[in-house]
């Protein structure tokens, strides 16, 4: 009996080491996990310390360079005051280009080369597909290319060819063609003049034109163009209805006519032509616009 009792006692005794090893261990655990939380914690407050120093330090700079003692108004305007070295900048830019300009601070005029009438017997390639392209706004195409065809109704005199050029010069390519190509009419030929034109002319040349078709009355006039210029201004619209009154046909230019220019009147090295994608869209497009203003 007494050693089932010895037994039981040591048996209760190894119990309770065991409960107070396992509180021990999980007292430690639990400890260690506190410290590891308090330690991140502490680490995110001195981050955050450390944002909000520097946001801080970063304003105070900010409000002192834009102006001296005041801080930057509701709408975002800054008010320079005595100091401030924005306006100060500006102010000594514009004096020195004033002083550079002249003592009253205007700016000289630069002298550009005088403009002229280029006359040609082909046109470069890359200048056809920029000029002529069929496009609804024209940027940067600030020429207008002008081929012509005259028929003079004899077999001996052949066909006179060939293409005229300006960049907005006194005389537009329109005009120039009366005066420097066909300077000489006489009233017993009977002319055929085909144009191909990058762009329709506009309301000066329009008038210019039907002007010199009602005094030539033996001349027939086709006038092709790739685009319209400026169609929807009145002054457009009125002058083309005056040239086609004057008896000059107006068309647009088809895919097949772009073909033809580029085979009659552009340096191709014999390569053929491809119309661009849109060239079909796009000459519908102005045929519609054209039908509008000649009704």
């Amino acid at each position: 009996m007494a050693d089932k009792k010895g037994a039981a006692a040591s048996s209760k005794l190894l119990v309770r080491k065991k409960e107070r090893t396992t509180k021990t261990a999980v007292t430690v655990e639990v400890k260690k996990e506190v410290k590891k939380e308090v330690k991140t914690e502490m680490k995110m407050e001195m981050k955050r310390e450390v944002k909000r120093e520097v946001k801080s330090s970063l304003v105070k700079k900010e409000e002192k360079v834009l102006a001296v003692g005041e801080k930057v108004e509701g709408n975002g305007d800054v008010p320079m005051e005595e100091g401030a070295t924005a306006n100060e900048d500006v102010a000594n830019g514009e004096a020195a280009a004033a002083k550079a300009n002249g003592a009253n601070g205007e700016y000289e005029p630069i002298e550009l080369p005088p403009w002229e009438i280029i006359e040609g017997d082909r046109i470069d390639p890359f200048q056809f597909k920029f000029q002529f392209k069929n496009v609804e706004y024209s940027s940067g195409r600030n020429k207008t290319f002008l081929c012509y065809l005259v028929d003079k109704g004899k077999a001996d005199a052949g066909l006179m060819r060939g293409y005229l050029e300006d960049e907005h010069s006194g005389a537009h390519a329109e005009q120039a063609f009366f005066l420097q190509t066909l300077p000489d009419y006489d009233p017993a030929v009977k002319y055929t003049i085909t144009w191909y034109m990058s762009s329709s002319p506009c309301a000066v040349c329009a008038a210019k034109i039907a002007e010199a078709l009602q005094a030539r009355k033996s001349i027939k006039m086709t006038l092709f163009s790739a685009r319209l210029f400026e169609w929807e201004d009145q002054d457009i619209q009125a002058g083309l209805n005056a040239l086609s009154q004057a008896g000059c046909k107006l068309r647009m230019m088809k895919p097949m006519d772009f073909t033809y220019v580029w085979d009659t009147f552009v340096e191709n090295d014999d390569l053929t032509f491809t119309p661009w994608e849109d060239c079909q869209d796009n000459y519908e497009y102005y045929h519609e616009k054209l039908a509008d203003i000649m009704q």
